[in-house]
C-alpha cells in the first residue's frame, strides 16, 4: 500500500494506514473499464434500497460518459484503490467526489462525495475510512471547506459508516414518483 497515497493533498496531515493493504491513486482513463462495474454495483445496491433509485438501461455507457467526464473535470475527485498481493493492479473500490458552489452559505466550496464502494473483502478494515479520509484531503486542496456525503437516506450502513466519522444530516431531499 501506498501510505502516503497519490492524492498530491496532505492538508489535515497523512490518514492512518487500513488493517487491509491497499494502493490508493487518482483514477486513470484507463482505470474506466474496472471502474464502471464497481459503479454499477453501488447503484445496483442503491436501488435495493429505494424503488426511486431503479438503475436505467443505458447505466453501463452513462457510467462510462460520467466517468470519463469527471476524470477531465478540475472539480472532481476519482480516487482508484487498488488491492494487493493477489489483487495486485487490481481496482478493488473507488471514491467519487466533486468540489461545488454554496452560493449562500459559508463556506463558499463544499467537497461532496458521491460514491465510495469496495468490493467485500477489502470492507470492515479500514479501508472505507482510509479512502474517506484522502478525499476529503483531495477536496481540501481543491478549495472545498466543508465535505458532505450524498447516499440514499435508507442506507442505514452509510449512515452508520458517516456518522461514525463525525456527519450529520443538514439537509433532507425528499421525492416521489409522479
Amino acid at each position: 500500500m501506498s501510505a502516503s497515497s497519490e492524492t498530491g493533498a496532505s492538508p489535515g496531515g497523512p490518514s492512518e494506514t487500513p488493517a487491509i493493504p491497499i494502493h490508493l491513486r487518482p483514477a486513470r482513463a484507463a482505470d474506466v473499464p474496472a471502474l464502471v462495474p464497481l459503479l454499477l454495483r453501488l447503484k445496483r445496491l442503491n436501488e435495493e434500497f429505494d424503488p426511486l433509485l431503479k438503475v436505467r438501461e443505458d447505466a453501463e455507457s452513462q457510467a462510462k460518459s460520467v466517468l470519463a467526464a469527471q476524470l477531465d473535470d478540475p472539480k472532481s475527485v476519482v480516487l482508484a484503490a487498488e488491492g494487493v498481493g493477489a489483487d495486485k493492479d487490481k481496482v478493488v473500490g473507488f471514491v467519487r467526489a466533486v468540489v461545488r458552489e454554496r452560493p449562500f452559505y459559508t463556506p463558499e466550496y463544499e467537497g461532496v462525495i458521491t460514491d465510495i464502494y469496495l468490493l467485500p473483502l477489502y470492507r470492515r478494515h479500514g479501508v472505507g475510512e482510509y479512502l474517506l479520509k484522502e478525499a476529503s484531503n483531495a477536496l481540501k486542496a481543491k478549495g472545498a471547506g466543508v465535505v458532505v456525503a450524498e447516499f440514499p437516506a435508507q442506507n442505514e450502513i452509510a449512515i452508520r459508516f458517516y456518522a461514525k466519522r463525525g456527519f450529520r444530516p443538514i439537509q433532507l431531499l425528499h421525492a416521489r414518483p409522479l
